[in-house]
């Protein structure tokens, strides 16, 4: 319980002051951009891990850098698409490999054949829009590049597709909290 009542203070405290800049020191730049690339990478990227909190981390970040002299807006945005694509690329190599191991039994109620059949037709037919408005769906991001790896969806057209869905997913969220911030200063 004490743990909170300091959070809740610390948040407090710079929320009034607008002194992200002092938590973002004594934390290091670097280092939080290596902990936010890590959030993001490992949301997208690793399919046991679907409930990280991107949008609204995304959004938050966007924010303290429209107050922040150390934290720079093209420089996380950069960062954040590389870490959200080099995820998805991840998440879709993990699909490729394990899909037909997983799918190999013909009688299993759940992980069978027709099941993996399914996800390729699925992925032929509807697998571009999928991929990016996926982006924006929690839980469904991350495992929508594993189900396109599954179905075996061509890698140059899950890429394409997938870093487009990136950059439109990170900037958007990102800007909106810029934005937000920005105009109730």
């Amino acid at each position: 319980m004490r743990l909170f009542s300091l959070l809740y203070a610390l948040l407090r405290h710079l929320n009034e002051t607008q002194r992200w800049d002092d938590l973002i020191n004594y934390v290091g730049t670097t280092n939080l951009h290596v902990i936010l690339f890590a959030i993001i990478f490992i949301e997208t990227g690793l399919v046991v891990w679907p409930f990280l909190p991107g949008d609204s981390l995304l959004f938050a970040v966007g924010t303290i850098c429209a107050t922040s002299s150390t934290m720079h807006l093209p420089v996380v945005a950069v960062l954040l698409c590389i870490a959200a694509n080099c995820g998805d690329i991840v998440n879709y190599c993990i699909g490729y490999r394990l899909g037909p191991k997983v799918f190999s039994k013909e009688g299993s109620r759940l992980l069978n054949k027709k099941h993996l059949r399914e996800a390729q037709q699925f992925y032929e037919k509807h697998g571009r829009k999928t991929i990016i408005i996926a982006r924006f769906i929690p839980i469904i991001r991350t495992f929508a590049p594993f189900v396109a790896g599954i179905g075996r969806m061509p890698f140059l057209r899950f890429i394409a597709y997938s870093i487009a869905g990136g950059v439109l997913w990170v900037l958007t969220c990102l800007f909106a909290g810029y934005g937000w911030r920005k105009s109730s200063l």
